[in-house]
């Protein structure tokens, strides 16, 4: 099934490797008829000069290789037979391990031979690459090798010792006895603690320090599994990876120890991990794998990259963390710091950088990001906006919310600094109509709706007026809130109701506006049959308006108002009929 060398007595007739030139031919990659038996291994090359700085690949050995996976794939997934041609293909692979790594095509196949290979052939292999690290990490085939060597932990690490089947060989060996998989993986962190900054800040070389951080905490996040399968093909690499959970596995104590250690590297260095691009993914896979596993550790480097940004020369418009909220690079870091810190901290964060500032990031076409961020990470509905205390205040927190001001600046008060805060007025309140409901705000909002606790926001949602509540379920960002109201688990039927019903009198209004319009659409979805009476009746008194409007003839079809204005029993079973298949659809689905 093997190449063979070509006699020199035919060089002239060359055939691609794996060509078709009958049945059993001579070099075709055709077995003959009966017993499956494994490719011949290659010709022994390593005599010839390298031409580049990396071991030529032959075409011989490329053709083999290819051949040896695809019978791989093909074979039966036990059997002794299975087992012999795995460990022949991989000794093979062994041998010339450093020309596949570093061969386009050698790379891809070599990928896959590793995701084949038991526990001692996978250690010999990375053996034989280990004495050139530097360049296989940092060559953008062999980086990939390296990462699915390490990818293979979480299948083999802890598995048994295989049964020795050549002694002899092992200890007559010219490198010694072979290294233990999780030496081999603490040889590996301690060649790229020595040379961090280079690893981190290479294009290639820091895909293996993502890598290697994800392993020794024994947790794969799926964004950077993603990033190595799509390194592989061109339409992967472009799709965006998924945010899913992480896969979480077993590791020795040891593993941990040194994820310790190798993240300390970071803090002789932040400068350069805050502001270069390569490196700081390297710093932001750490904050996420060291928040699962050393919460402690993760705290304490969070606290070095604010401390760094916030000893930077001010900014004129506040504090210095702002400018690099603005960056490309320092903003993403600052996400993935905002997401992993600790309430306590994330509190004062707030108050000492974001404060005052909402409104403009919100608006800033890059520090919107990290804005986001900080609403994903909030846990309870006690932000500081200046209305927690006095507690009358906390009723005007959705408009305070919407908009991203604070109390004074919402409402146009001069507080002097050191005052206590005046109590809210409920009449300057509904005198105050409802500003520009801000995305950020509305994400915000949304995002509140759904704790499990709501009270506070939904008590402020029912102190608005009838205007104030229509100008919300107008606005293109506010519409959504009205949306989490009405699909929130958090909230009970009693309060929706409570919340909507001071839109009694706006329906018209709602109506005839392209965003009220969906929710007055999804407030008659879920409507009973006495709440779609009111509806339809108040519509019903203005039922030309409705048909002339682009918006509100589609909510006058929709309610099926010229039924209910001209045979209002027929709409009535009508409308009963429906609410009756709603409930038993809904009685289906809770079973």
């Amino acid at each position: 099934m093997g190449l063979r060398p070509r006699s020199p007595h035919k060089a002239g007739r060359r055939f691609p490797a794996g060509s078709k030139r009958g049945r059993g031919a001579k070099g075709s990659g055709r077995p003959p008829p009966g017993r499956r038996r494994p490719p011949c291994p290659p010709p022994d090359r390593s005599s010839e000069p390298a031409l580049d700085a990396h071991p030529h690949l032959s075409p011989e050995a490329l053709g083999y290789f290819r051949r040896a996976l695809s019978a791989l794939k093909e074979a039966p997934e036990t059997g002794e037979e299975r087992e012999l041609m795995v460990h022949n293909v991989l000794k093979e692979v062994e041998a010339q391990a450093l020309a596949l790594a570093t061969n386009k095509t050698g790379s891809e196949i070599m990928q896959e031979l590793l995701g084949f290979s038991p526990l001692k052939p996978l250690c010999r292999v990375w053996a034989a690459l280990r004495s050139s690290l530097r360049s296989v990490a940092c060559h953008r085939c062999g980086v990939h090798v390296l990462q699915s060597a390490l990818l293979q932990l979480p299948r083999l690490l802890g598995s048994p010792a295989e049964k020795e089947e050549d002694v002899e060989e092992e200890e007559n060996g010219k490198d010694g006895p072979l290294e233990t998989l999780e030496e081999l993986v603490l040889g590996l962190a301690s060649e790229v603690c020595d040379d961090f900054l280079f690893y981190c800040g290479d294009t290639h070389g820091s895909f293996v320090v993502r890598t290697l951080l994800q392993v020794l905490g024994g947790t794969l996040l799926e964004s950077e599994r993603a990033r190595h399968r799509g390194s592989q093909s061109p339409d992967a690499q472009r799709a965006p990876a998924r945010e899913c959970k992480p896969t979480d596995f077993e590791v020795p104590e040891t593993f941990l120890n040194c994820l310790q250690d190798l993240s300390s590297c970071f803090l002789k260095d932040i400068a350069v991990f805050i502001t270069d691009k390569i490196s700081s993914f390297c710093l932001q896979v750490a904050l996420q794998i060291l928040h699962r596993k050393l919460p402690q550790f993760c705290a304490h480097l969070c606290n070095a990259v604010i401390s760094y940004l916030s000893s930077r020369n001010s900014s004129a418009d506040g504090s210095p963390l702002l400018l690099f909220l603005r960056d490309q690079t320092s903003s993403r870091l600052l996400e993935q710091v905002l997401l992993v810190l600790e309430p306590l901290r994330l509190q004062s964060l707030f108050e000492d950088h974001f404060q005052g500032q909402l409104q403009a990031l919100a608006a800033h076409p890059i520090a919107n990001f990290p804005l986001q961020r900080l609403l994903d990470a909030i846990t309870t509905t006690e932000l500081a906006f200046h209305c927690a205390e006095p507690s009358s205040r906390q009723v005007a927190c959705v408009p305070l919310f919407a908009t991203l001001m604070a109390y004074e600046v919402y409402y146009g008060l001069l507080e002097e600094e050191g005052t206590v805060p005046a109590e809210h007025q409920v009449d300057m309140a509904m005198a105050r109509a409802l500003g520009d409901v801000t995305v950020l705000g509305s994400l915000l909002l949304q995002h509140l709706l759904h704790f499990s606790s709501p009270g506070i926001i939904l008590q402020s949602l029912g102190a608005l007026t009838g205007p104030q509540l229509l100008t919300l379920a107008q606005s293109p960002a506010g519409s959504h809130v009205l949306d989490a109201i009405l699909t929130s688990p958090s909230v009970t039927r009693k309060q929706r109701r409570r919340v909507l019903k001071t839109l009694k009198g706006q329906y018209v209004a709602l109506a005839c506006s392209r965003h009220g319009s969906r929710v007055l659409d999804a407030i008659w979805s879920g409507a009973a049959l006495g709440a779609r009476k009111e509806i339809a009746a108040e519509l019903g008194e203005r039922n030309q308006e409705l048909i002339r409007d682009p918006f509100g003839h589609h909510v006058a079809r929709n309610v099926a108002l010229t039924t209910f204005l001209k045979r209002r029993e027929a709409w009535e079973q009508q409308q009963g009929a429906v609410a009756k298949r709603r409930r038993a659809l809904n009685s289906i689905l809770e079973d």
